[in-house]
């Protein structure tokens, strides 16, 4: 018999949840990311909509704005960035009576390719990753 055969089989059985946590970290980097870049650009009158923009997994809270969300793979892995107060689409994009102050979409536009880069980054590494297989792994 081969040696080691039982010990590439365990490798090989880990390397689905080493990604999925691979990406899981690479994601909620990219999210906290973007929320914080969001509330530098957002204006803030009172601090009501800085302080109510937020990300989670899953879907956003009840009545809140999503500002952007992953979709949704077979293991049930999304990410959604909200804001819990009203006003935020009115501030992003303006009403007849005032002009917008976008502070998502300049935000996502100048973090998407980072943001994507660094969760195929991170997936490969785990994927190309030698060594023992973890409690949370196996």
């Amino acid at each position: 018999m081969v040696k080691g055969v039982r010990e590439l089989n365990k490798a090989v059985a880990a390397m689905p949840k080493r990604v999925e946590n691979a990406a899981r970290k690479a994601m909620e980097k990219g999210a906290s990311e973007l929320v914080e870049m969001m509330r530098r650009l957002v204006p803030v009158d009172q601090g009501d909509l800085r302080n109510s923009i937020a990300w989670k997994w899953g879907n956003a809270p009840k009545g809140a704005v999503v500002l952007a969300e992953s979709q949704e793979d077979s293991r049930g892995l999304k990410i959604t960035v909200y804001a819990t107060d009203y006003k935020a689409r009115w501030i992003e994009f303006g009403t007849v009576k005032m002009g917008a102050q976008p502070f998502f979409f300049p935000s996502y536009r100048s973090l998407r390719q980072r943001i994507q880069s660094r969760i195929k980054r991170e997936m490969k590494k785990a994927i190309r990753f030698v060594g023992p297989v973890t409690q949370g792994e196996a």
